[in-house]
């Protein structure tokens, strides 16, 4: 569950309490050397937020598709892929965490080796895996940092319908894809394709 962070107000005085509260400007410095302790954060409009621990099944199909697109990414040498603890520096200052995220090489061409520090832009391909604490406005608002910030494709999960959703924008889907369909990654990652019931996939041991 994505949490607000407070920063303490006590000893403000009467007059300092109506004001409003200055935002507090994250330099990239501070926000690496957060004691993390198995926590993942994002900020948000200035706002640190503490995006929480993840169900088992959430974990699940990330690790699902995460290894088919590294299988495919790596073998035709298409970007990189990143987890869930990597962010990302949007132009707004934010910085987001998709669960998973692709990077074509034409958008790395001339490091020769990744960053110790964030990524500008937001990757060519999001995935969001729902959890049962995630709002509409909160994946809507996510969805249009995205786009504006370099994405072509979001893909949004719901593990507990098993289904998919396929954004090309913030608007309005693309594609809904149910358990007879595939996924496939299209311009934006040429060659991959997974059966939807594969994501979905139950326990076989």
């Amino acid at each position: 569950m994505a949490t607000l962070i407070q920063h303490p107000t006590e000893n403000l005085t009467e007059n300092q309490a109506e004001s409003p509260v200055e935002k507090k400007v994250w330099t990239d410095a501070e926000f690496m050397a957060l004691n993390r302790d198995g926590h993942r954060y994002e900020i948000v409009n200035g706002e640190l937020i503490d995006m929480g621990n993840r169900s088992a099944k959430h974990g699940y199909v990330a690790v699902i598709l995460s290894a088919a697109l590294f299988n495919c990414v790596s073998t035709r040498k298409l970007g990189a892929i990143f987890d869930s603890s990597t962010a990302f520096k949007m132009k707004s200052g934010n910085k987001r965490s998709p669960d998973i995220s692709f990077m074509a090489k034409e958008r790395l061409q001339g490091l020769e080796e990744l960053p110790d520090g964030f990524l500008e832009g937001a990757p060519d391909l999001a995935v969001e895996i729902l959890s049962p604490s995630n709002t509409v406005e909160e994946i809507h608002n996510k969805l249009v940092e995205y786009f504006a910030n370099g994405s072509r494709l979001v893909w949004v999960i719901h593990p507990k319908e098993k289904y998919v959703l396929v954004y090309r924008s913030a608007e309005e889907p693309d594609r809904l894809l149910k358990s007879t369909d595939s996924l496939d990654g299209g311009e934006i990652v040429p060659g991959f394709t997974l059966a939807i019931a594969e994501l979905f996939q139950k326990l076989a041991f």
